[in-house]
């Protein structure tokens, strides 16, 4: 089975609902914070690969459902930077096995990893419709 590198937000329950669903497929998940991770530009870019720009953004995250970043309307080059002076702008997990990178939990390699063509109820924030709210750090 594989070694996955996950980069979650502590305490989010649908991190650790897609850290349970890896381990249960017998992967090994060496879990890190995202938002104490020293990114880089560099790094930070190699887990968007060709997909959108405003595919990179945790639609969920606080500065994004206020309305203050709108990201279809950001290139790559000012999106990185948002990302890295805010990390809850970056959509999670993020995952790396073996340098095969992504962002979010609905491709690949983690539908591979899972046996899986297509994602159910693991990409979804678990609080979503809930009048519960993710701390913000």
């Amino acid at each position: 089975m594989a070694t996955i590198i996950f980069y979650q937000k502590s305490g989010c329950a649908t991190n650790a609902r897609q850290i349970r669903s890896l381990t249960a497929a017998g992967h090994r998940v060496i879990v890190k914070d995202i938002l104490k991770e020293p990114w880089c530009t560099q790094e930070l870019r190699l887990f968007f690969g060709h997909r959108p720009v405003a595919s990179w953004f945790n639609p969920s995250a606080p500065r994004i459902k206020s309305g203050e970043v709108t990201p279809d309307t950001i290139d790559a080059a000012s999106a990185l930077a948002l990302m890295l002076g805010d990390p809850l702008l970056i959509r999670r997990p993020l995952i790396d096995v073996d340098g095969a990178r992504c962002a979010g939990f609905d491709r690949e390699p983690v539908l591979s990893l899972l046996g899986r063509t297509a994602q159910d109820d693991l990409e979804g924030c678990s609080r979503e419709g809930t009048s519960m709210d993710c701390p913000r750090k």
